[in-house]
């Protein structure tokens, strides 16, 4: 079972609404995905306005984990027409005071 910070940032993830998206981050959040990290809000948000125009996909949660208190990884199926077609990815987030404070995409 995934907190509540985490599935209510991923449903406004997979809608590609970037502001509500933006309500669970901590100030000094990061973000890495594809091997660029992106540091705080204005990163953030460049990152995930781009990410949501680039590829049209779809997206499916298949499994949840928590690792330690603060860790938890959400694995999504993606399918559409990025490279390669389909990928499955681990969204690893660490929680801070009910903020995402880091979230590593791989």
């Amino acid at each position: 079972m995934l907190p509540d910070t985490i599935t209510k940032y991923l449903i406004s993830h997979v809608a590609r609404n970037v502001p509500a998206a933006m309500r669970w981050y901590a100030d000094d959040a990061e973000v890495t995905d594809d091997g660029k990290t992106y540091r705080g809000h204005d990163e953030i948000r460049a990152w995930l306005a781009s990410s949501a125009s680039e590829y049209s996909y779809t997206t499916e949660l298949t499994s949840a984990r928590q690792v330690d208190e603060q860790t938890y990884v959400a694995t999504h199926h993606l399918e559409g027409n990025f490279p390669g077609g389909t990928a499955d990815l681990d969204f690893t987030f660490t929680l801070i005071d009910g903020r995402i404070a880091r979230l590593v995409i791989s």
